[in-house]
């Protein structure tokens, strides 16, 4: 008998059928037997009596909770039953996989608890719904990149030399010598503009070496990479981005919005565009009129502050997103492009959603003489980044592009309070495992 799942069982009424899934709940009455089983459909009911069905009954007082099982049954209406009105009357159980009785953790332990134990804790169906968005979302992107010319390349993860700053590496053994793990896959994204690609994206892993324990950061998480040829300025990779994001949201609101409002209370907004944009200097002015008191080393700005600038949009224009564009050189790598007029500012922005940096992204340097110098200026030893200069010798197209945080992205969509509720496995400074 071909497997049925637990959405699909409202046409099978009256009709016998098979279903598999997880025991989610175990009623074991005098007179009358209620499973709730599981699968990543849904749940439905199981009701069994122990009179007419003193086997089964055996079967089911012998289950545990998170017990693996096959019913075979009868599919019966009854309104009685809150969920969906639906019941399977079983005429088998097969015990699958039988759960210790001794569960580990709960949906009332602790973070770090269910971090522990996250294969269980995976299997509560918002965290399903979690990774379904997550897999919409990713599905959108690649529709939209695919509509407009770009291709996919995959970037390595071992690195002879630091692919940003130089801070935040993880460095491993690689034979006689030392190899560094991708910060960024920034510098073979450029070497694909180099090489005429045009147009590339990657979807793929990034390590930073950051001591953090904040609710945002992690030491890997999927990175989203945009690079794009034959600009103007950064103003096109933010005009490119709004409309990129406006059809990941609409698709993730069509596909997903109601499951979002009934489980995590949030309405999916398909923002209108452009999204407002600001510079760092009004971003500060607005900062200092608030009485925010603003960091030493001017050049950026801490959580509070990008939460007191994405509330101004949302009262100014009713936005959740914005660009907070032209950073100071000192606080931007070197390969960003300087303004012609204003050499201490960078062509360079960071995208803030509900008040949280999702994004950063620039127009490049692409001339190398011009290149070498603001490596050199920031203290960079040129034999160290050769190969990455070596991109831009015999002919680069004027180019720029962007960073985007996947796990941040789903973080701010959910109104998630922790980056590791959306990350399948998180990764910090004292978790490796599982």
């Amino acid at each position: 008998m071909k497997l049925t799942r637990v959405n699909q069982l409202r046409s099978q009424v009256g009709q016998e059928v098979r279903i598999k899934g997880w025991v989610n709940t175990i009623r074991d009455q005098k007179t009358m037997q209620f499973l709730i089983v599981r699968d990543e459909t849904g749940l439905i009911q199981i009701a069994n009596s122990r009179k007419e069905n003193p086997g089964l009954a055996e079967i089911i007082s012998g289950l545990t909770n998170e017990s693996v099982i096959e019913v075979v049954g009868q599919v019966m209406a009854n309104e009685a039953v809150q969920l969906g009105g639906l019941e399977i009357i079983p005429k088998q159980i097969t015990v699958l996989s039988l759960a210790d009785p001794n569960l580990p953790v709960d949906k009332d332990s602790s973070l770090s608890i269910r971090l522990d134990w996250r294969f269980i804790d995976l299997r509560r169906p918002e965290n399903h719904l979690i990774f379904q968005i997550q897999t919409t979302a990713e599905h959108a992107m690649r529709e939209y990149w695919y509509q407009n010319g770009f291709i996919e390349i995959h970037s390595p993860k071992l690195m002879g030399s630091a692919s940003e700053s130089g801070a935040e590496l993880f460095s491993l053994k690689y034979f006689d010598t030392t190899a560094y793990l991708a910060q960024s896959p920034q510098f073979y994204k450029q070497m694909a503009m180099a090489a005429g690609f045009n147009r590339v994206f990657e979807i793929g892993p990034v390590f930073r070496a950051n001591p953090s324990f904040t609710s945002r950061h992690d030491t890997e998480f999927t990175s989203i990479d945009v690079e794009i040829s034959w600009i103007d300025s950064h103003e096109e990779v933010m005009a490119f981005e709004e409309q990129w994001l406006q059809y990941v949201l609409k698709a993730i609101r069509e596909k997903h919005g109601a499951a979002i409002k009934e489980t995590f209370g949030v309405d999916v907004v398909v923002p209108e565009l452009p999204f407002p944009r600001m510079s760092m200097e009004e971003a500060y002015q607005l900062l200092d009129e608030k009485g925010h008191e603003l960091p030493e080393a001017k050049g950026d700005l801490d959580p509070e502050g990008e939460r007191l600038v994405a509330r101004h949009i949302m009262e100014k224009y009713g936005h959740e997103f914005v660009f907070v564009t032209d950073y100071p050189v000192a606080v931007r790598p070197f390969y960003h492009m300087r303004h012609e007029d204003r050499p201490h500012l960078t062509k360079s922005y960071d995208l803030l959603w509900k008040g949280l940096e999702i994004t950063t992204g620039a127009q490049r340097e692409h001339r190398y003489d011009i290149l070498a110098r603001q490596a050199q200026e920031k203290g960079l030893s040129l034999e160290g980044i050769d190969f990455y200069l070596n991109f831009f010798k015999y002919g680069c197209p004027p180019h720029g592009g962007f960073g985007f945080g996947l796990t941040r992205m789903l973080m701010v969509l959910l109104n998630v309070a922790n980056v590791r509720e959306v990350t399948y496995l998180y990764r910090g400074p004292n978790r490796l495992t599982p």
